[in-house]
């Protein structure tokens, strides 16, 4: 039972919620079950270690199980030292340690993709972690962020992505160009969302065709270079008083109805 807040174990995993920690070790931190749950589930290969509570084991046995498939020890832990260790104040008794597994940018467009995000200069943790779970729910291939977007690994990434992280192949660091570039090689259309763009529903069809979707910054969108870059750019039609919507839910929308359009048939 690690029981000391203060020990050094405790103190170079509390250190991963600082990016300076993640870039130079690699690893990242998970918090919460669904987390565990979703890393166990598909990619145990990537988890170091797992620290719990033995009231949070009693309550969530099939961890456990998991872990042990996994060939991973849980290690015991008091709720002063999980607190100490996660970034939220209630990490629901389970943290967990994991080895960061970027895709490359030229194996995330290799197969034929048919929906893929690009994100550049998203720089609200929340906004890209639940673009990465909508991105996941709409079936899409893959999410390439560009060297400017806010660090993936980040917690607060980690865990707006309810382990959808964990789901499909997500490219790092990668340059506009490049991802643009590799896109229309691999016969995709690149189409930006911004709020100059062409009304979405008068090229709604044109979504059933591969397509890579490009969203920006969220208080100031795209520049004009990325926005020259793309072959189309939508807006989405705002039908009530609403000044605007929020980049997240923006993306979700497109990425949805993008989704819809290629199973239509």
């Amino acid at each position: 039972m690690l029981e000391n807040p203060r020990s050094p174990r405790v103190r170079a995993v509390a250190k991963l919620t600082k990016r300076s920690a993640r870039h130079e070790s690699g690893l990242f931190l998970l918090e919460g079950p669904q987390a565990a749950r979703e890393a166990l589930a598909y990619r145990p290969d990537t988890l170091v270690e797992v620290f719990a509570t033995p009231a949070a084991v009693e309550r969530h046995p099939e961890l456990r199980a998991a872990a042990e498939d996994a060939g991973l020890d849980i290690v015991f832990a008091s709720e002063a030292v999980l607190g100490a260790m996660a970034d939220t104040v209630t990490p629901q008794g389970i943290v967990a340690v994991a080895r960061q597994s970027p895709t490359s940018v030229r194996d995330v467009f290799a197969g034929a993709p048919r929906l893929i995000a690009i994100c550049e200069e998203v720089r609200d943790p929340g906004n890209l972690g639940t673009i990465i779970r909508a991105a996941d729910a709409a079936g899409a291939d893959a999410i390439v962020l560009t060297g400017r977007t806010v660090d993936p690994y980040n917690p607060k990434v980690v865990r707006s992505t309810t382990g959808s992280l964990f789901h499909l192949p997500v490219a790092v660091g990668v340059e506009l160009e490049t991802a643009i570039e590799r896109a229309h090689a691999a016969g995709m259309r690149v189409v930006a969302a911004d709020v100059k763009g062409e009304d979405f529903l008068e090229h709604r069809a044109t979504l059933s065709e591969p397509t890579a979707w490009l969203f920006g910054n969220e208080a100031h969108g795209l520049d004009d270079d990325a926005l020259s870059r793309a072959d189309l750019a939508l807006r989405l039609p705002i039908y009530g008083a609403a000044e605007s919507l929020n980049l997240a839910t923006a993306a979700s929308v497109c990425l949805y109805e993008t989704a819809f359009a290629q199973r239509a048939g």
